[in-house]
């Protein structure tokens, strides 16, 4: 009826199967670079974002499924927490003026900051971070063996002396003694910058850093082994957040570019 030879239905259907295979490892070969390439820590929803990229026409469902057959496993989190927010102080309290609202118009508009524990063989480390609501950077952080006040404030210097921001921001903070110091406060009155506060005991108050947080523990800290000793942590957790999460990782809340990418096509539309 098709008008169709055996042998020329056979040698089609042959050549067809084999150009699905072709086609399925080329897209094979692709996932493992980028789950390679990115730490083991992508999973598929941003390897398929990657893959779109390259102009690859594939669901993020064969993805997931390729990558079920080949082992890959993007990294699992671990529950483990230490209490780094001491509130058990006379202190002056800032008023809570994000309220939640985690959005911004543009860089500098709010951070948010928070310490988190790192794991060490040769002692204890705290890190200091502040994320830009905006960007998604990290624009300061600062790891020390004791978690005082000195050490959000060497995060805050070093993130006001490389984004030098206006006289507009919002410092987002839990109610730390660290962030409630006198010290702490005076640095931000110098700078211009307006602080705001959790309230008691509210996480949600703080998501966007705590989610940072972990992220890190997450890709990052519980995927590799225990640091050695604090001048690799220092080493490592610096090409991790300089190199890898502001210049390279893809976030899903700005389009699966890095944060670094995004804060440079601001800039570029308001040139």
């Amino acid at each position: 009826m098709l008008k169709v030879s055996k042998s020329g239905y056979y040698k089609w259907r042959v050549a067809e199967v084999s150009e699905q295979c072709k086609r399925k490892e080329e897209i094979t070969d692709r996932i493992k670079y980028y789950f390679q390439f990115k730490h083991e820590i992508y999973g598929s929803p941003r390897i398929h974002k990657e893959l779109l990229k390259e102009g690859l026409c594939v669901s993020e469902r064969t993805v997931g499924l390729i990558m079920r057959e080949q082992g890959l496993r993007s990294c699992m989190a671990r529950k483990f927490r230490v209490q780094t927010t001491d509130s058990n102080h006379d202190q002056p309290i800032a008023p809570n003026l994000l309220q939640q609202d985690f959005t911004a118009t543009k860089p500098n508009e709010k951070w948010v900051a928070d310490i988190t524990y790192i794991p060490c063989r040769q002692g204890k480390l705290y890190l200091a971070s502040i994320l830009d609501l905006y960007t998604k950077q990290i624009v300061g952080w600062k790891l020390s063996d004791r978690m005082t006040t000195d050490l959000v404030l060497d995060a805050l210097k070093q993130a006001h002396s490389v984004k030098k921001p206006g006289k507009d921001l919002i410092h987002h903070s839990d109610r730390g003694s660290q962030y409630a110091s006198k010290e702490y406060r005076s640095q931000l009155e110098s700078y211009e910058i307006t602080p705001s506060m959790s309230r008691k005991g509210n996480c949600y108050d703080n998501a966007c850093i705590e989610a940072f947080h972990s992220i890190l523990k997450r890709e990052f800290i519980y995927s590799n082994p225990k640091f050695k000793t604090k001048q690799e942590a220092q080493q490592k957790l610096y090409r991790y957040l300089e190199f890898f999460y502001n210049r390279t990782r893809s976030n899903s809340t700005i389009g699966y570019i890095s944060p670094a990418q995004f804060e440079q096509l601001y800039y570029q539309q308001v040139a």
